[in-house]
């Protein structure tokens, strides 16, 4: 007859063996790759493999000053559209925006269209003598908060998407305060590498090039208004000298990356050298095309973070909304472009506040000491049970060691992370897991002691004592996904190998050590107990 127990228990413990296989195989063969199981394998912590840990500070201020300078674009086109004269409009300190008109007309005119259209604008002070109005605007401070709050939560999502793209297994990336970013990197060796792309802005801009006025002329500290001075750097790989070509070009960006969907990495066919492919939205597309088509001629320069990369003529319309970043790039090079470009910009700098590099070194003996303090554990656990449950008690050791395997197949499994908060949550299941077999042992004693026959024993032990073993286990399952939840970093890791560790023991105690039982009682027609 068929018994879903025996099949659940086999199933489980092949299921373990397969996924902690990998592990086993690339500790053993310098990690090369297993090709006859899955590849998952367990991931280490920082603290055990070493890696980067960096704390982050976001200039929120810069995010408000964007959006102040935002907001004086959008005015000064907006009075352009409804021909009303202004003397002044410019930004000041950063977070506030000056004007200044004349003529009664224009004055009533622009306090309209503040009115309608700059609601969220607050006026700072506002001075009227001999037709002349003198206002100075900022931002509410909720508002001010709000787009600080939102810098810090968008640079986050940004540098987790970077980092996944990265390919960096088990990050810890949260917010730290209410400017800062906490990044650990478990297996980073290339930390400048790293820096970069998490650093950089990648604030991507296409500005047509100024060539109505003097290049030297702007070198020389006399930029037209309007126009702004930016470089072209590049690195000869042979020599390591660095060129700078200048470019004065517009201000005023006539596209933004705001509107990329894509950009890979591509190798150009006629120079063998990799570019940069980037694709528009539809929105994006149609403005690249209409720019393209109304400066036909023209040098359009591809600016990102303010270096200049490359700024070809333009030589026809170009639609479809595509583009491409040239320029002297290794393969890595522009593949951490096409990364940053796809996660987006940052919505103000970063800075590093804070970096450590942990060498594998004190992994290695960590896990060492793990190791040896989980051994010295299970002996004289072992040891213990044997000597006061006998032949019983060895079958508790055996369920333990099969608890252990499950927990380490599990964290393979789930690609969960071991630190060392997480080796000390093994040890402590360790001690944990023959809790349900004593409360079974004890039980099957006593019912031996009143006469009942020992297969009459063992089902009553198991019986009344599972309640028990479910409401101590369930509660410590719960303080355990409580901790996994709220945790964080060496919290949580802890709270991961407890909650493997109580799962596993309830199997090992309620249906594998039962199965044994029953194996000796009703196959082998053992007549007495060894407990």
């Amino acid at each position: 007859m068929f018994s879903w127990k025996p099949a659940l228990v086999v199933a489980v413990i092949i299921a373990a063996v397969i996924f902690v296989l990998p592990t086993v195989h690339m500790r053993l063969t310098a990690n090369s790759q297993p090709t006859l199981w899955p590849k998952k394998k367990i991931n280490l912590g920082l603290d055990l493999q070493g890696g980067m840990h960096l704390v982050l500070e976001v200039e929120t201020e810069k995010a408000v000053e964007s959006t102040i300078e935002r907001l004086v674009q959008e005015l000064r086109s907006q009075l352009r559209t409804d021909r009303i004269a202004y003397a002044d409009l410019k930004q000041v300190d950063g977070s506030r925006i000056a004007a200044q008109l004349q003529g009664q007309e224009n004055i009533d005119k622009f306090e309209a269209l503040l009115d309608k259209e700059f609601q969220d604008l607050r006026i700072a002070s506002r001075k009227v003598a001999d037709d002349t109005l003198d206002i100075v605007l900022d931002l509410p401070d909720e508002e001010a908060a709000r787009i600080r709050k939102m810098a810090t939560e968008q640079a986050l999502e940004t540098i987790r998407n970077r980092i996944d793209q990265f390919g960096v297994s088990e990050p810890d990336i949260r917010i730290q305060g209410e400017k800062r970013i906490l990044i650990q990197l478990p297996g980073v060796k290339d930390t400048q590498r790293a820096k970069d792309l998490i650093g950089r802005t990648a604030l991507l801009e296409f500005k047509l090039v100024d060539d109505a006025h003097s290049v030297e002329e702007a070198v020389q500290g006399r930029v037209f208004p309007g126009s702004q001075l930016l470089y072209e750097i590049s690195e000869n790989r042979e020599t390591r000298r660095t060129t700078k070509v200048p470019f004065l070009v517009q201000k005023r960006a006539a596209l933004t990356g705001a509107y990329l969907t894509d950009a890979a990495v591509q190798i150009d066919s006629q120079y063998n050298e990799p570019y940069v492919s980037i694709t528009f939205d539809k929105k994006g597309a149609r403005l690249f095309e209409r720019v393209t088509a109304e400066n036909v001629n023209k040098r359009l320069a591809i600016v990102l973070d303010n270096n200049v990369y490359s700024a070809p003529v333009i030589q026809e319309k170009i639609a479809g909304g595509q583009a491409r970043i040239t320029g002297s790039f290794t393969a890595e090079e522009a593949r951490d472009l096409a990364i940053v470009l796809r996660a987006g910009a940052l919505p103000a700098p970063v800075t590093v506040i804070e970096e450590r590099t942990v060498g594998p070194s004190l992994g290695t003996d960590s896990i060492q000491k793990g190791l040896v303090s989980m051994i010295v554990g299970l002996i004289v656990v072992g040891i213990f049970m044997a000597v006061y449950y006998r032949l019983s008690g060895i079958v508790a050791n055996f369920a333990l060691l099969l608890n252990i395997l499950l927990i380490a197949g599990g964290l393979a499994a789930f690609q969960a992370t071991l630190t060392l908060p997480g080796i000390a949550g093994i040890i402590l299941t360790i001690g944990m897991a023959v809790d349900a077999n004593v409360l079974i042992f004890e039980r099957i004693r006593e019912e031996i002691t009143i006469g009942k026959t020992h297969r009459a024993a063992v089902d009553a032990g198991f019986e009344r004592a599972t309640l028990t073993i479910l409401d101590a286990n369930v509660t410590t399952l719960i303080a355990a996904l409580v901790l996994f939840q709220f945790g964080t970093g060496p919290v949580k890791g802890f709270a991961v190998t407890l909650s493997l560790g109580v799962i596993a023991s309830l199997f090992t105690a309620l249906i594998l050590t039962r199965l044994i039982f029953d194996y000796f009682l009703l196959t082998r027609k053992v007549k007495t107990l060894s407990i």
